[in-house]
């Protein structure tokens, strides 16, 4: 079944299997919101005489058994179908006959696959957000029970200045904060109401599209129907671009992780069980899981660029080629809640080493602290700063192994309640 089927010869089967794609897999991600939108949509009708009351009853009963037959897993869309649009169609055509056939007044597919988009990455976002919430949580737990765990910062790759655990994984607890800011701005741009905006201008129908806002419980509408049209894409792009900046932060730490755990760190380890062995070496404890996240959240930092290289050049109005703009947001959605899943899983067996300063390799990361004790001391920065460096050359400095950061922020003044403040702030707003 076909929703623009005139009634003419169909389409051959190679021009159907080549634009159907993969709709019919992905479309059962966004079966239940068509049939949400749709009950909507009925009520809507009712309360401008297109539909009876009795109608809207039948329609909504069958639309809630097909809702039932998506929850439990057994719904399905036929290679009859193009998509779930057409399925959900037909279903209710072959119980309800001629009312079936009126749940497309008002609405083209255009505006129903919008809003189950825009319902889609509304939950998507919530979904990622309070699996960001755990993993924050997480971080800042570890942060506080290693705070006094020093371990060497580094810049250019060369050991720098004393750093901790604590400011390690408070690191990545903030940058989860600033996260939120792009997945908030993500949602404000889906959670408006593009339905009633039909094939992009509207309809003549009196269509109540405040009504069907407050029943999707839209925050309000996408008013302009060419605007509502042309946010397909936007949001796509949008959503990838607050997915990207998640996915980085995860790679960034991802990355720390693999090195603190080669031989060559050993910051911190995770039971054998959780990493894997060589098949010619006995000795290996690969870090595969976060290699993979590192891998799996770098290709989703491509995601932006995918979608702008298929949109870019797109005059207003619907195309065909934004159906190819689900093959790439769904599962990349799927991806990062699956590391963001896998990073909170491996984090509750983390073992942190904690003599790592005690390594002679590592004596020069507090050549600054000694040149601020002469600082302190009166001595003008750039003269201490001198003879420390002399002491260096020559070989005859000799570190103090202990830090005395204060200021907000450092090592000794970690801010944690400050950072779950802000996070709470993003997280709730």
């Amino acid at each position: 079944m076909k929703l623009w089927d005139k009634g003419q010869q169909s389409t051959s089967d190679i021009i159907d299997q080549f634009t159907v794609g993969e709709d019919r897999v992905l479309d059962l991600q966004i079966a239940a919101y068509d049939l949400q939108a749709s009950k909507a949509h009925a009520q809507m009708l009712t309360s401008i005489d297109i539909l009876s009351e009795e109608q809207l009853e039948a329609l909504t009963h069958e639309l809630d058994q097909l809702l039932e037959q998506v929850n439990d897993g057994s719904f399905i869309i036929e290679e009859d179908f193009e998509d779930v649009h057409s399925k959900i169609e037909y279903e209710l055509t072959e119980a309800l006959g001629d009312i079936g056939k009126k749940i497309h007044t008002g609405r083209s597919r255009n505006d129903q696959v919008l809003v189950c988009l825009h319902m889609y990455v509304k939950e998507q976002i919530q979904e990622i957000k309070s699996l960001i919430k755990g993993l924050f949580e997480q971080l800042i737990d570890l942060s506080e029970e290693h705070k006094e765990v020093l371990i060497p910062g580094y810049t250019h790759m060369q050991v720098a200045m004393p750093s901790s655990f604590g400011l390690w994984f408070g690191a990545y607890a903030e940058s989860l904060a600033d996260d939120l800011q792009l997945l908030n701005a993500a949602y404000q741009i889906a959670d408006q109401n593009p339905l009633g905006s039909a094939a992009g201008y509207g309809s003549s129908l009196p269509l109540d599209r405040e009504m069907t806002t407050k029943l999707l419980g839209f925050s309000t509408l996408r008013y302009n129907s060419v605007a509502a049209q042309m946010s397909r894409g936007r949001l796509e792009k949008q959503t990838a671009f607050a997915l990207s900046t998640v996915a980085g932060t995860l790679s960034k730490m991802a990355m720390d992780i693999c090195l603190y755990c080669s031989q060559n760190y050993e910051f911190l380890s995770f039971p054998d069980e959780l990493t894997t062995g060589s098949s010619i070496m006995p000795h290996k404890k690969n870090p595969d899981v976060f290699e993979l996240i590192r891998a799996k959240c770098n290709d989703i930092q491509s995601l932006p660029n995918q979608l702008t290289l298929v949109t870019n050049n797109l005059p207003s109005g619907y195309h065909r080629d934004y159906q190819l703009l689900k093959e790439k947001l769904f599962p990349a959605v799927e991806t990062l809640k699956s590391c963001l899943e896998m990073s909170h899983f491996m984090f509750q067996y983390v073992h942190i080493k904690t003599d790592v300063i005690d390594d002679d390799r590592y004596n020069y990361i507090f050549s600054v602290e000694s040149v601020n004790e002469k600082v302190e001391a009166g001595v003008p920065f750039r003269k201490a700063y001198q003879e420390i460096g002399q002491n260096i050359a020559e070989g005859t400095f000799s570190p103090v192994k202990e830090v005395n950061h204060s200021h907000e922020g450092s090592i000794g003044n970690l801010c944690n309640e400050e950072i779950k403040i802000k996070f709470e702030q993003a997280f709730n707003s």
